[in-house]
């Protein structure tokens, strides 16, 4: 059943965001943007967290993700250690996933050369 919500909940998005893309003249950079905003706000208000237990791992791939990963961490560090924290927490968790797709498309990049 796990796997059925997962599919079920990442199809909405792109569902959601395909829709988007057809009927204004939004870019994907925008809606992407505005999937981790989306992602951002839903983690204030503890609301991805219940997503996540209910849907699985699903929710954890798609780009608001991101957005959760990020205010998740800041509000964690930033109980711990203040409003410095706020600022410093989010690049504990996201940061490896940053740095692993940096130099992966780094390595990518020497490897493949572009057509053009």
């Amino acid at each position: 059943m796990t796997y059925l919500l997962s599919f079920l909940f990442c199809g909405a998005l792109c569902l959601i965001a395909q829709a988007i893309i057809d009927n204004t003249k939004l870019s994907a950079g925008h809606i992407t943007s505005m999937f981790v905003v989306i992602g951002a706000g839903l983690d204030i208000f503890d609301i991805y967290d219940k997503i996540v237990d209910c849907v699985g791992g699903g929710a954890l791939v798609p780009i608001t993700s991101f957005g959760h990963s990020l205010i998740h961490a800041s509000l964690d560090q930033g109980m711990e250690s203040g409003f410095f924290g706020l600022m410093l927490g989010m690049f504990n968790i996201t940061a490896t996933g940053i740095t692993a797709a940096i130099v992966i498309s780094f390595f990518i990049a020497l490897i493949f050369r572009p057509k053009n």
